[in-house]
């Protein structure tokens, strides 16, 4: 692997890495100290709210500035916000002080999400695309693996604001490897005006016969379909586990991704990627359905592998269709409006979740969920019948 390459994937693993550990040790903390998935699902929501407000800026600032710059500044900001969380947890701040801080992550991860990912075509050659993906999933996964599972340990024998503080160092990393990287591609530039051209990438989602319904599987699959908020409580209650069992349950999809990842390393490509992401996202509701039912911790982890597994496949293809049909020159206005459907659909699945389990139950939220993603997919096939259609990615 070049290295320009490897500073970029291991920049982008380090910045998931980070993410993962605040997410996993803000809701463990808060639900153990509140007992209500309605805060939880608070912490959820405000990571979406600033996405959803600022991505019409994002989405404009990126197509307009050095993508390199702007993540390496967004990865120190993630360092700056473990440090506040620790401080936070440190001095027994109320609730209200962790979703604000968390509001301001989701101002970070506005702008890092789409200056990242459009960055990787613009220093990645064009073949390289598909293999490239697969290394960057495969290890961005694997940090999201290490993240839960060292955090799920770190707070049997720590308080959280330690392990907050650690993503400090994951963050100056991040920004090094960040700032390390070849100046990208030149691309053409357009109006500076955000008001008047953000609309250009979410029209190009909406016209694209194969782009829209590949996120909008994405999207209602992980929106729905996804558990990570409910683990907490479902660790707890249902499974009688310890925070070791929740670090387990939380890293279990990431697992299933990277495992996936080797696996599909030695697969050919897919000749039908459209069909293969229609049964993998119906497959991923189908074994969420059965994780909800489970009272086993380890038939409970196996079935969270098999969705990591599933959803592996799932983002392989999404992300090289993507970066297969969009010009250069609107990438972070697609980028940013993508990750408001897409990249954020976690931390609004887990508003959603939160809920839901406090109207219906935590059991019930999970089993319904994975009904509904099951119904999108019957739904996206039969709206975009050209999906299933969809040629050999190399071939777009």
């Amino acid at each position: 692997m070049r290295s320009p390459i490897a500073r970029l994937i291991g920049a982008r693993s380090l910045n998931t890495f980070g993410r993962q550990l605040i997410g996993t040790t803000v809701y463990w903390e808060i639900y153990h100290r509140t007992r209500d998935n309605l805060i939880v699902a608070g912490l959820g929501l405000a990571q979406v709210i600033p996405v959803v407000l600022l991505f019409v800026w994002a989405g404009s600032l990126v197509d307009r500035s050095d993508r390199r710059t702007l993540s390496t500044i967004a990865a120190s900001a993630t360092g700056a916000i473990g440090v506040s969380l620790a401080l936070a947890s440190w001095f027994d701040a109320p609730p209200a002080v962790y979703l604000a801080i968390m509001l301001v992550q989701g101002c970070v991860t506005s702008v890092h999400a789409p200056a990242s990912s459009s960055l990787i075509p613009l220093i990645i050659a064009r073949e390289d695309l598909e293999r490239t993906n697969r290394i960057g999933s495969s290890l961005q996964e694997l940090a999201a693996i290490l993240g839960p599972a060292l955090a799920g340990l770190a707070l049997i024998a720590v308080a959280p604001a330690y392990v907050y503080a650690f993503v400090a160092i994951t963050g100056v990393a991040s920004a090094i490897m960040y700032r390390a990287l070849p100046a990208p591609r030149a691309t053409p530039t357009t109006t500076p005006n955000a008001r008047k051209d953000w609309r250009t990438g979410l029209r190009f989602i909406v016209r694209s016969p194969l782009l829209l319904p590949a996120l909008t599987l994405d999207m209602f699959a992980v929106l729905f379909a996804g558990v990570n908020a409910l683990l907490p409580a479902f660790a707890e209650h249902v499974l009688h586990t310890d925070a070791f069992g929740y670090g387990l349950l939380r890293s279990a999809q990431s697992a299933g991704a990277v495992i996936m990842a080797i696996v599909g390393g030695r697969l050919r490509p897919w000749q039908r990627p459209g069909r293969v992401l229609l049964i993998v996202v119906a497959l991923f509701g189908l074994a969420t359905i059965g994780f909800g039912f489970s009272r086993s911790l380890p038939l409970s982890v196996a079935l969270l592998v098999v969705c990591g597994a599933l959803d592996n496949i799932s983002v392989v293809i999404r992300l090289t269709l993507e970066q297969m049909v969009v010009p250069d020159e609107i990438r972070g206005r697609v980028a940013a409006v993508h990750y408001v459907f897409i990249g954020m659909s976690n931390e609004l699945g887990a508003a959603e979740s939160g809920a839901v389990a406090w109207l219906i139950g935590t059991v019930p939220a999970i089993v319904a969920g994975g009904a509904i993603a099951t119904v999108v997919v019957g739904f996206v096939a039969v709206r975009w019948r050209a999906l299933a259609a969809m040629p050999p990615l190399s071939q777009l």
